[in-house]
């Protein structure tokens, strides 16, 4: 991932940020040493944000994309009200295996529901159960990112929240040439195109679509 600030700029917003606990510096710098990919991690600046959004929303139920190592997950869920809860999705056996490892540390894991299994098909289950969501966080493979905001944004109330992650996609998004990059630039279209959001994309670390839903 190519930042989009560079690294003096990125070092002052990380330093104005509130600071993330040792828990969290744990899990970052394992996930930093010890698993593939370890970019995918959402970083502490968007994890604060994350954490904000629940909080500020008063979010009781938490829908999250995309598992890996967990950041995001606990940084949503300690947000969360003791009898909130999260059900998160991943494919993942490896990464999830350090997440479930800081759930359970972190005091929070009671809220967290991790279901491992393609998240189309985990949607479809919680749509099935009835299940809403005060916000769902995306970030899972690209190619499905229309998908997955069309079988969620169903499972969320009107006022609910829609956050997306690498929206921006390195700056790829101007210029696209790789399947990722179009998929990205899809992804934004078809979400600045649906009526039943008010939206917002921001330039935090890879970029991040807020979307606010509006009506049904």
């Amino acid at each position: 991932m190519i930042s989009l600030i560079g690294p003096d700029l990125a070092a002052y917003v990380d330093a104005h940020t509130t600071a993330e606990s040792p828990l969290f510096a744990r899990l970052r710098a394992e996930t930093q040493t010890g698993l593939a990919m370890p970019q995918m991690q959402v970083g502490h600046v968007e994890g604060a944000l994350l954490r904000i959004l629940v909080a500020v929303s008063r979010a009781r139920d938490v829908l999250e994309i995309g598992t890996f190592s967990g950041y995001s997950a606990l940084a949503m869920a300690s947000a969360l009200p003791d009898d909130g809860k999260l059900v998160t999705c991943d494919i993942d056996p490896v990464a999830t295996a350090v997440a479930r490892r800081y759930f359970a540390e972190s005091g929070h894991g009671h809220k967290i529901d991790l279901r491992l299994a393609p998240a189309l098909d985990t949607l479809a289950e919680l749509a099935a159960e009835g299940r809403r969501f005060d916000l769902v966080f995306i970030d899972a493979d690209k190619p499905n990112y229309v998908n997955y905001w069309n079988a969620a944004l169903p499972l969320v109330p009107v006022g609910g929240l829609v956050v997306a992650d690498n929206t921006l996609w390195s700056g790829k998004v101007v210029a696209p040439k790789e399947a990722s990059d179009r998929a990205i630039v899809a992804f934004n279209t078809h979400v600045a195109a649906d009526p039943r959001v008010e939206h917002v994309l921001l330039s935090v670390r890879d970029g991040v679509m807020l979307a606010r839903k509006l009506r049904d």
